[in-house]
């Protein structure tokens, strides 16, 4: 392909990839520091971009050279957020996930496909006790901070009330959206046991905070049941009237998988794969993520739907899960 051709195809990329309300131009005429006529030149292919202005859109769009020449190779470009930093304080990180969501939610059509090792994260926020919990867990024996070091679980002294209102804030957005998740009943497996390692070495200060916890948890698969009834999300109080986004819930009793995040923005597609518990990588690799979405698909075949239909395997799977969840109040 000529140069001229690469330089094309570069910039029609990009205007696929931004949501609609996005203008090109301007976006590149505030990066490279060019008037819009110099912009549309390059867009055009009548002005050669330099390196330096290569390297500014890669850097800033996330896109790797293979990428730009199609090089046939086994190489993927992942964004990492918060990767430069040693520790990302967890409110940070949950910031930035709300903006992915808004940026999600700035597409006409937006799908979320998600394979659930473990329950995705954003649902912990549901319900205050347990949004605590797992903030301090996250905080406490993952991010391994230094003040937490000698602290016990208190909901007293670590409410997070900050952490739960980001958080109330992504399953709003998280609700606007089209979604399809495919779980397992081993999906809430690490948050037991992590609830119950917690209770076992007396991290929890107090009783009433271990049972706060647990009602919470089963509060959560309360709510996530009915809005499996009914094929729709909402938010906890609002009621019926409240319903956003259609959901639809899969069970899978044999294969587990790993956590696996397919996103569907107009016609573009891209995957998020998690890693370090709870950090993130982004690509929007075609090759990769078409091989995401095949097995993804593949597995759904192989699964049960338990939304709007499928009541018997629906309450099935649910109380086997409440079943495990109350095992902790011994």
């Amino acid at each position: 392909m000529e140069t001229k051709q690469l330089q094309q195809e570069l910039f029609r990329y990009l205007k696929d990839s931004l949501p609609p309300h996005l203008s090109l131009v301007d976006e590149l005429s505030t990066l490279l520091d060019l008037s819009a006529d110099s912009v549309y030149r390059r867009i055009r292919g009548e002005k050669p971009i330099t390196l330096e202005e290569l390297k500014k859109i890669c850097d800033h769009y996330h896109l790797s050279l293979d990428q730009l020449l199609q090089l046939k190779n086994d190489s993927v470009l992942f964004q990492a957020p918060g990767i430069s930093e040693p520790i990302v304080p967890f409110l940070k990180h949950m910031i930035g996930m709300l903006q992915q969501f808004k940026y999600f939610n700035s597409f006409r059509h937006r799908e979320i496909h998600y394979l659930c090792k473990d329950a995705p994260f954003w649902y912990f926020y549901l319900f205050p006790a347990m949004a605590a919990f797992k903030t301090f867990f996250w905080e406490k024996t993952i991010n391994n901070e230094a003040p937490l070091a000698d602290k016990s679980f208190s909901l007293q002294e670590f409410p997070y009330h900050d952490c739960f209102t980001v958080g109330q804030q992504i399953l709003e957005e998280h609700s606007r959206m089209t979604t399809v998740e495919l779980w397992n009943l081993e999906s809430i497996h690490s948050s037991i046991n992590q609830v119950a390692y917690y209770r076992d070495a007396g991290i929890f200060r107090h009783r009433e905070d271990l049972v706060a916890v647990v009602d919470d948890f089963i509060r959560m698969l309360d709510h996530l049941q009915w809005q499996a009834s009914k094929g729709v999300k909402w938010m906890p109080g609002m009621g019926e009237a409240a319903q956003k986004g259609s959901i639809q819930f899969y069970v899978n009793e044999l294969i587990l998988g790993n956590n696996t995040i397919l996103l569907l923005l107009d016609d573009k597609r891209s995957s998020m794969i998690t890693y370090s518990v709870f950090n993130y990588l982004i690509t929007k690799d075609e090759r990769f993520t078409a091989k995401a979405f095949e097995t993804f698909n593949t597995l759904l075949g192989r699964s049960t739907l338990v939304s709007r239909s499928g009541e018997k395997d629906r309450n099935r799977f649910f109380n086997t899960l409440r079943d495990k969840v109350n095992e902790l109040r011994k």
